[in-house]
């Protein structure tokens, strides 16, 4: 399991658009990454939603916000067209990312067991560092949590 402090785990995927992006290209940058499970699911919508609702604030905050998830770059880019989401959203359908950040993990549903994206965020520092984990956030108040804590 990951932890504060540790280097955050490179990465390099394709965004909603087809072009090639790395974490390594945020060095300097706070980056807000975050995964979710599914593109235009209730809770994954409202949390994107509120994330671009909020945009702005996270410009003012010098971060940059990341979703990831293991739908492909045309879902994506039908996600973000559909809800004017303004910052970048990462395809991993090879689950590279998503398994490294260590958010592959045993769901239960209704009594069925299942593997799937546990929504988690990470805010990785400056240096590439991860400086804060929060595992099982609520789609509704993540990004309001995200920006209370970038604000301290």
């Amino acid at each position: 399991m990951l932890e504060v402090g540790t280097k955050a785990p490179e990465f390099t995927l394709p965004d909603q658009e087809g072009r090639m992006v790395s974490l390594a290209d945020y060095r300097g940058k706070k980056v807000v990454l975050y995964f979710y499970p599914r593109d235009n699911t209730p809770g994954c919508t409202r949390q994107a939603c509120a994330f671009a609702a909020t945009y702005e604030e996270f410009q003012k905050a010098a971060a940059v916000v990341i979703g990831i998830s293991k739908d492909s770059t045309a879902s994506h880019q039908r996600f973000a067209q559909k809800h004017q989401l303004p910052f970048i959203l990462l395809s991993d359908p090879e689950l590279s990312a998503i398994q490294a950040y260590g958010v592959w993990q045993e769901k239960k549903n209704y009594g069925k067991v299942s593997m799937g994206v546990v929504r988690s965020t990470f805010v990785i520092d400056e240096n590439g560092l991860i400086e804060k984990i929060m595992p099982k956030v609520k789609p509704d108040t993540n990004a309001a949590e995200i920006l209370a804590y970038l604000a301290k």
